[in-house]
This record gives structure tokens, sequence and C-alpha cells, in this order.
């Protein structure tokens, strides 16, 4: 029997992409469980996720994304999962690629798996050249503090075993949250790897982090970086 895998799909408005997310996290071969976070989306993307055959929970309002990933985490630590996956619910993540992701993890040689669109050489969704500088930025911040290049360090689509599972379920980080996640987690000494995949343009609906906000996103994500630098690590209980 295989490890229980449970897909965490944070989504905020996104009725016209969240079926056809979760329909193809279902049709993989693991048996993998979508879970979709209605993060007080304001159209029927519960009513949908819940056709398309996912377990839905339905946040009272907006926490944004770090929250409605945590409650993810929450979930997987409270009902016993091997095997936490992160995917976007706005369809840029090909569920096609869960297989190559996951299985760093099952062979015990990660604790964290990242899909990175920039291995590889594959072609694919690449994001504006504004967010190519910002990725580039913190690439260069997660080498310097952590030691580990990370190619695509705003990748969401990761997959974290038990131990992050239990770490996430008590602390994630909020706004733009997966450059201090990974910082997070390689302070605390998790092996973090990457793996090449292919990732595609939003189909419908648009980004909840527009131009305008990037730089802001940046200043605060590096500020939020350089404070965890400074936390003991105890207040992260087994981990530290």
């Amino acid at each position: 029997m295989g490890p229980r895998i449970l897909a965490i799909i944070p989504a905020y408005n996104e009725a016209g992409n969240i079926a056809r997310t979760v329909c193809e996290v279902l049709a993989q071969p693991q048996g993998i469980i979508p879970l979709v976070i209605d993060d007080g989306s304001r159209d029927q993307t519960s009513q949908e996720a819940f056709r398309a055959g996912a377990r839905v929970v339905q946040l009272p309002f907006n926490l944004g994304i770090g929250g409605a990933v945590q409650t993810g985490y929450r979930y997987a630590l409270e009902n016993n999962f091997d095997i936490a996956v992160q995917i976007d619910g706005d369809g840029q993540h090909d569920s096609a690629y869960l297989s190559v992701l996951i299985q760093p993890v099952v062979d015990g040689e990660a604790d964290m798996s990242i899909g990175s669109r920039f291995l590889g050489g594959k072609a694919g969704f690449q994001s504006s050249f504004g967010r190519r500088l910002g990725i580039g930025f913190f690439r260069g911040l997660i080498r310097f503090l952590t030691g580990f290049y990370a190619t695509d360090p705003t990748s969401g689509f990761r997959a974290c075993n038990r131990r992050l599972i239990a770490l996430f379920a008590g602390y994630y980080p909020s706004d733009f949250p997966e450059p201090e996640a990974i910082v997070v987690a390689r302070r605390l000494r998790a092996r973090v790897c990457e793996v090449p995949v292919i990732m595609r343009e939003r189909r419908e609906g648009k980004s909840s982090i527009g131009k305008l906000k990037s730089p802001y996103y940046m200043i605060k994500v590096t500020a939020a970086i350089f404070l965890h630098m400074l936390k003991d690590r105890k207040v992260y209980g087994p981990w530290a």
C-alpha cells in the first residue's frame, strides 16, 4: 500500500478553474485526495470544487495564501497523511508532473520537493519579465542565507513529508509565502530539492498579485525572511 497523499489546493474566486484542477488531480494514478481550501471566495469556488469530487474547507473570510495553505497542512496532520502536495487552484500547475514531484519524498531523499519551471530546458509558461527579476532576487537571497540554490523559489508546486507537514501545520508564512517557507525549512535542516516541471498560464481570472503589488511584496517578504533568521529555532519544537 502506497503513501496517503493529500493535495492542498488554495483557491480564491477560482470558480472558472477549480473543477479542472480537481479533475486532473483525481485522474492521477497515485490515489491523491484533493482538498480545496476556499479562502473566502465570493463566487462558486466551493460548489464547483465539491461537484468535481474534492473535499472542501470553506474559510469564513479571506486569510490570504499563507493562511489557506496552513489550513491544508493542519488538515493533513490531523488526518494522518504521509505526504502533502501544494497545487495552485488557478490551473497553472500541471498534475501530470505529480509523480515526478513526489518521488524524491517517497524515496526518502528529500523532505520537500519543489517543481521548477527553469530546470531541464522545458518549454512552458515562464512568467513576466518583472516576476523573473523578483525570482532572481530571491534565488540569491535564499542561497546567501541557507546555501541552497533554488532555481524557482516562488514556485508553489511542492511536496512535503510528515516532518514538514507537522512544521507547517504549526507555522507557515503569510503573504507570498513560498520563498520564506524554503528558508524556514532549510534553517531547520530540512532536505530540499527541485524537479523539472512545466507550468501553464492561467486560463481564467487574474492573479491577486498585480504589477503594482509586486515590489511591495518583494520588500515585505525580504523583511519577513530576515526577521525569521533572528528567531530562536526552539520555537519550532522538535525541528529545532
